[in-house]
C-alpha cells in the first residue's frame, strides 16, 4: 500500500484553502512548526500527527482566535490574512456555490 504525499502547502490548488493548509498555518501560528515549513513530502500520518498537536495548542483558547493572547492573535491575524491575499491572487474565491 502506497502513503499519500502531501504536495506542500504552497502548491494546493486555490491558494491552499483546506483544512490540512489550515492545520498547518495553525501549526506556524503555534510555534509547531517554522513558518518555512510547507510540509511537503509529507506522508498522511505526519499530518494526522500535527492535527493532534495543533488541535492540543487550541485547547487552551477554545479553538478560537478571538481567546488567543495577543503575540498570538497577531501573528494568526497575519498569516491568515496573507493566506487569503495569496489564495485570491491565484483564483480563489470564498464565494459558496449552487453546489456548496
Amino acid at each position: 500500500m502506497k502513503s499519500k504525499i502531501y504536495e506542500g502547502i504552497h502548491k494546493q490548488e486555490d491558494g491552499a484553502m483546506t483544512p490540512t493548509a489550515n492545520v498547518i498555518r495553525d501549526a506556524w501560528v503555534f510555534g509547531i512548526l517554522p513558518e518555512d515549513e510547507t510540509c511537503e513530502g509529507w506522508v498522511l500520518q505526519g499530518i494526522d500527527a500535527l492535527y493532534d498537536k495543533v488541535s492540543a495548542a487550541w485547547e487552551p483558547y477554545g479553538h478560537l482566535a478571538s481567546n488567543l493572547p495577543p503575540e498570538l492573535r497577531e501573528r494568526h491575524a497575519r498569516i491568515y490574512a496573507a493566506a487569503v491575499e495569496r489564495a485570491r491572487a491565484e483564483g480563489w474565491n470564498p464565494e459558496l456555490g449552487d453546489d456548496d
